[in-house]
C-alpha cells in the first residue's frame, strides 16, 4: 500500500446520490492519494525515530492489514509481531483507529503513530479496519478494532508488547471504534490503562442531528452534515438497533478506561466529545476533556495545516506516557 508521489487527489462526489460503484471509485483514488508523498506537505513526515511497516493479523473469517510502528531501535522486528520475542523488550502497546468512515488509511496518522512509538516509546499498531460501504457496516469495524486488540494480547510475547499496558487511541469515526473497544474490554473483564478519543463521533442515532455543534457547523467549515447522514445510512442498515453502536447511549459508562477526549472546537463533532465526556464523568470514570480552540475537525491528522495539531500530540504523549508508565 506504498504511495506515489504524484498521486491526484479526486473531487469528492455527491453523497446525497452517490453509487457503491461510485464510492469504492473515489476511496481508492483518495486513499492513494492519502498514501502518496504529495499528501505529507499537510500530513506531516513520520518520526524518523520510529520503523514503520505494514503486516497482515490473521482474524476469525480475514485476514486483516496493519501499520506497525515501533521505536527505530527495537530489535527482532521480522513476522508476525516479530519471532519469538526473545530479545525484545516488552513494550506497551496502543491500538490505533483511523478516522474516515467511509474513506481514509492508517498512513494518514503516520505522523503522530510514528512520533507516539519514538517518544513513548511502545508499540503502535494502527487498524486498517473494513471500511463503511453498503454490505460493511459500522460492525464490521467495531469487530475490527476489537479483534485486533485480542489478537496481539493474545500473542503479546511475539509482538514483543506489554499486555498490563495497554491503551486504544481512536479518531473521529476511529473514536467511536476505539470507543466501543473500550467498552467491550470492560465487559469481557480486560483492564486498559487508557482511551484517548480525539473529535469523536459517540452517536449514530437520529439524535445527533439535534446537537447543537452539528446545527452550528452542518456546513462549514467543511460539508460535515451531508457527510455525517452518509456515513449513518452506511453504518447503522434498516433494522439495526444504532444506541448499540452509540457510546454516548451505553447504559453504564463506569469502570472503563481514563480518558482524554480532544476536541477542536470549530467542528461539527464537538458535541460528541463533549457530551461523552460529561457522561463519562458522571458515571465515575476519569476523564480529562480538552478544547482546542478553532481547531477543525481531523486537525490532529493535519500539523502542515492546523498549527495546534503539534499541541494536540505532545497532550496525548504526555497523557500516554503517565497512563502506560511502569
Amino acid at each position: 500500500m506504498s504511495g506515489s508521489t504524484t498521486a491526484a487527489r479526486p473531487p469528492e462526489p455527491d453523497f446525497s446520490t452517490v453509487t457503491a460503484e461510485e464510492l469504492l471509485a473515489y476511496r481508492e483514488a483518495e486513499n492513494r492519494f492519502r498514501a502518496s508523498g504529495a499528501a505529507r506537505a499537510f500530513l506531516g513526515e513520520p518520526d524518523p525515530g520510529a520503523a514503520v511497516e505494514w503486516q497482515r493479523v490473521a482474524l476469525p473469517g480475514r485476514d486483516l492489514p496493519v501499520r506497525v510502528y515501533r521505536p527505530a531501535t527495537d530489535r527482532n522486528r521480522d513476522g508476525d509481531g516479530g519471532g519469538d520475542g526473545a530479545t525484545r523488550t516488552a513494550l506497551p502497546l496502543v491500538v490505533h483507529v483511523h478516522g474516515g468512515g467511509f474513506v481514509g488509511t492508517a498512513v494518514q496518522c503516520d505522523w503522530t503513530n510514528s512520533h507516539l512509538a519514538a517518544r513513548l516509546p511502545a508499540l503502535v499498531v494502527s487498524v486498517e479496519h473494513r471500511l463503511l460501504a453498503p454490505g460493511s457496516p459500522l460492525a464490521d469495524a467495531a469487530d475490527d478494532g476489537w479483534d485486533v486488540l485480542g489478537h496481539v494480547l493474545r500473542h503479546a510475547r511475539e509482538w514483543g508488547a506489554d499486555p498490563a499496558r495497554t491503551a486504544v487511541f481512536g479518531e473521529s469515526f476511529g473514536a467511536l471504534v476505539s470507543a466501543l473497544t473500550a467498552l467491550r474490554a470492560r465487559e469481557a473483564g480486560l483492564e486498559l490503562r487508557a482511551q484517548v478519543l480525539v473529535n469523536p463521533l459517540a452517536d449514530v442515532t437520529d439524535a445527533m442531528f439535534d446537537l447543537p455543534s452539528v446545527t452550528e457547523y452542518a456546513h462549514e467549515p467543511s460539508p460535515a452534515l451531508p457527510l455525517l447522514r452518509f456515513v449513518q445510512r452506511l453504518a447503522v442498515p434498516q433494522g439495526t438497533d444504532a444506541r448499540t453502536l452509540s457510546p454516548l447511549h451505553a447504559d453504564d459508562l463506569g469502570g472503563l478506561a481514563p480518558a482524554l477526549v480532544v476536541v477542536p472546537t470549530r467542528d461539527a463533532l464537538a458535541d460528541h466529545g463533549r457530551r461523552y465526556a460529561e457522561r463519562l464523568r458522571a458515571a465515575g470514570t476519569p476523564v480529562r476533556l480538552s478544547e482546542y480552540p478553532d481547531a477543525q475537525h481531523a486537525f490532529l491528522t493535519l500539523p502542515g495545516l492546523e498549527p495546534q495539531a503539534a499541541t494536540a500530540q505532545a497532550e496525548i504523549l504526555r497523557f500516554l506516557r503517565a497512563a502506560l508508565g511502569n
